[in-house]
């Protein structure tokens, strides 16, 4: 549960963004740059919500690179730096980042309100077809909820179902899945909607090849 006092609904709307930040593949330091830049142009706009791409922090085509400490390391750092960003901003902001747990290497979004790692939703179904083989590295997520220790962060809610409800409006409730989620026969939005979810974010990106632009 989130809540800072800003946050305001017009005739039961609320201003949602998606944005896509120029980034630089595994440039941690640049990338959280770009996505705080995208941060300040949503809050000029008054949005409240900000979707982020799929491993945004340190882009899709990282490769066997996403295999590195030193990545995952940076990526944990980059994120503390855009947490520490949004302080103040009164905006939900879901960004993309590799995640290592139990012994897994997790896609994940990461929901940050105020400074502050709300959870972290890992992505539930893999592509492995075509240009896509996120199995190479990741792990599927599953539905169960537990907490890890994440950097500087400390323990933090991880599974896919986590919905981000906001405490003085609980009307807003929001879900993530992350890219392929959405494409499968059961989506877990699905079964967020079914739980209470009232909003659903879905974080996508993909490898650019030859006539896909």
């Amino acid at each position: 549960v989130y809540e800072r006092n800003g946050l305001i609904m017009k005739d039961g709307f609320v201003k949602v963004a998606a944005a896509t930040p120029s980034i630089r593949v595994a440039d941690t330091a640049h990338n959280a740059a770009a996505i705080m830049d995208m941060m300040a142009k949503a809050a000029v706009e008054r949005a409240k919500i900000l979707a982020l791409p799929e491993l945004c922090i340190t882009g899709y085509t990282c490769g066997d690179l996403f295999l590195q400490k030193a990545l995952l390391e940076d990526a944990i750092a980059a994120l503390e730096r855009i947490a520490e960003y949004s302080r103040g901003l009164d905006m939900l902001i879901f960004a993309g980042l590799p995640v290592e747990a139990d012994g897994g290497l997790y896609n994940c979004a990461a929901a940050v309100y105020d400074g502050r790692l709300l959870g972290l939703v890992p992505k539930a179904n893999l592509p492995n077809y075509g240009e896509f083989y996120e199995k190479r590295w990741f792990v599927p997520g599953g539905p169960k909820v537990r907490e890890i220790v994440f950097g500087e962060f400390g323990s933090v809610p991880f599974g896919t179902d986590l919905l981000f409800r906001h405490a003085g409006l609980p009307e807003l409730c929001l879900a993530a899945e992350i890219c392929e989620d959405l494409w499968v026969p059961g989506p877990p939005s699905v079964r967020h909607a079914m739980a209470g979810a009232t909003v659903i974010v879905n974080l996508s990106a993909s490898n650019e090849v030859v006539t896909k632009d």
